[in-house]
């Protein structure tokens, strides 16, 4: 979602996820044209909403949204309506390997796949410094090998899992209050999930409700979301970082922010699944759940604003201790059900974000995780050790400033215990050769580069280009190329 996928930041002012096997009634029409009518119908209305607008008032690059009842000439918004749809489609060429395809291998041959889904971000205002927002969804469509062989996989808007047919479901309904504090008085920009306004610069904002986790916590402005920018999870997001939510990047939980003039502290309390990688949420008090604390720091740098964030996180649920799996297999020759050998453990881990603003339209982000290679991963993906970096520029040398370049690379690891389980036989959240490999293990090496060209306001139409070498940290298989092609709609 996501974190794989679909992520926006429902902090004070500013990740994730494509579907579920259903049982509901088949679509009358082919599912891909039910998938192309509804994206037409979003473009259509984007466009429509938009243009006006921009006739209207001053070119901006925040979305239109809906007048507000009693905002005082647009100064405060009482609540707010957006819409966006957004289609990827993904496609790798045939690629060399060593190596025989495993249960969570990616197919050597070439293959093609599309992911598609749409969503309405309904806010109104409560009381004062109080917003309520839910997210209805549909989704559709499949990502690359059905979301597995690669940790630091192709796409943030593919989900753990998938469906052929168009389904709803409801990621996101959460309550946020801020309390002012003093401090100057900033402009709130209406955006997807913030209602416009204004808030002091020392402030506590708390969150509670549906959401995603990396919705307030990893955040980067320059590589998080999906439908944006970068498409690669160990991109989009901080790769050793195992975040709570269910299959498609969401969570219960409740939040706290601390704003001061140049910092910021927040802690977070939220679900973990049932069980690892599951899609659906253990959601009985204190008995799995996952604690996160993040302190940021903002500054300037040669009169070039950024941020600095870091980390730590605990996971406190029922999970394998990855040894234990593999020395029943050197004992008995036979595979444990995982199930059997969960007990109630604590992951811990780190990340450290940085984005830094560069030049006026330049800027680049950073991202440094490790966490606990004993224990399997429990929600999001196989990554212990991770560190990513890129550029990205927008398009005003070129007489384009709503168009984005960029270019980011990361590097995966995995422990010692988590590779002996790998070759052991064990099935990770993504990855999983089979049992012997990877025989010769080497870390993920991505590289990915992307186009962002502004058709018009509403409508962006995105090239991608990803290549990844050693996929599930396997030296004899790869490189990937995958060619990407993602086109949105906001309104």
């Amino acid at each position: 979602m996501t974190c794989y996928g679909n992520q926006h930041d429902i902090s004070s002012s500013s990740h994730n996820f494509a579907a579920i096997r259903g049982g509901g009634r088949k679509s009358v029409l082919p599912p891909r044209t039910v998938s192309v009518l509804a994206f037409l119908f979003a473009i259509a209305g984007g466009i429509f909403a938009v243009i006006p607008a921009r006739a209207a008032t001053p070119p901006s690059s925040d979305p239109p949204v809906a007048a507000s009842a009693g905002s005082g000439g647009g100064i405060s918004q009482d609540w707010a309506i957006y819409g966006q749809s957004t289609l990827m489609l993904q496609y790798h060429p045939g690629f060399g390997s060593r190596t025989p395809a495993g249960p969570q291998s990616l197919e050597t041959g070439r293959r093609g796949n599309e992911t598609f889904d749409a969503t309405l971000y309904l806010g109104v205002r409560l009381w004062r410094g109080a917003e309520f927002w839910i997210n209805p969804e549909a989704d559709q469509g499949f990502g690359l090998q059905n979301t597995t062989g690669a940790a630091g996989y192709f796409s943030g808007e593919a989900y753990k899992v998938g469906q052929r047919d168009p389904y709803v479901r409801l990621p996101r309904a959460f309550l946020r209050q801020t309390v002012n504090l003093g401090g100057e008085t900033e402009k709130i920009e209406p955006d997807l999930n913030v209602l416009g306004g204004s808030q002091t610069s020392n402030r506590l904002v708390l969150t509670a409700g549906k959401f995603g986790v990396t919705d307030v916590f990893d955040t980067n402005k320059y590589a998080h979301d999906p439908r944006v920018d970068f498409a690669n999870w160990a991109l989009i997001d901080s790769g050793a970082f195992d975040y709570a939510a269910d299959a498609w990047g969401s969570t219960y939980g409740a939040s706290v922010e601390w704003y001061r003039d140049w910092w910021t502290l927040r802690a977070g309390l939220f679900d973990l699944s049932v069980t690892p990688n599951s899609k659906y949420l253990d959601v009985r008090p204190g008995h799995q759940f996952e604690v996160v604390v993040e302190a940021e720091e903002r500054h300037t740098i040669l009169g070039q604003p950024g941020k600095l964030k870091l980390l730590v996180y605990a996971n406190r649920g029922q999970m394998v201790r990855l040894a234990d799996f593999t020395r029943a297999v050197a004992t008995t020759g036979v595979a444990p059900g995982m199930a059997s050998l969960r007990r109630l453990r604590t992951r811990t881990g780190f990340a450290v974000n940085l984005e830094q603003s560069l030049t006026g339209d330049l800027g680049m982000f950073a991202r440094l995780s490790s966490s606990d290679g004993r224990y399997e991963t429990f929600d999001f993906t196989d990554i212990d050790r991770s560190i990513a970096a890129g550029l990205v520029l927008q398009g005003t040398r070129w007489a384009r400033p709503d168009d984005v370049a960029g270019v980011g690379i990361a590097f995966n690891e995995i422990s010692r215990e988590r590779l002996n389980f790998l070759r052991a036989g064990g099935l990770g959240v993504l990855v999983g050769d089979g049992a012997g490999f990877p025989a010769n293990a080497g870390a993920e090496q991505l590289l990915e580069a992307y186009y962002n060209v502004a058709i018009v306001k509403a409508l962006h139409v995105t090239l991608d280009y990803q290549i990844l070498n050693h996929p599930a940290y396997n030296s004899g298989r790869g490189p990937v190329h995958v060619f990407g092609l993602r086109v949105r709609a906001q309104f």
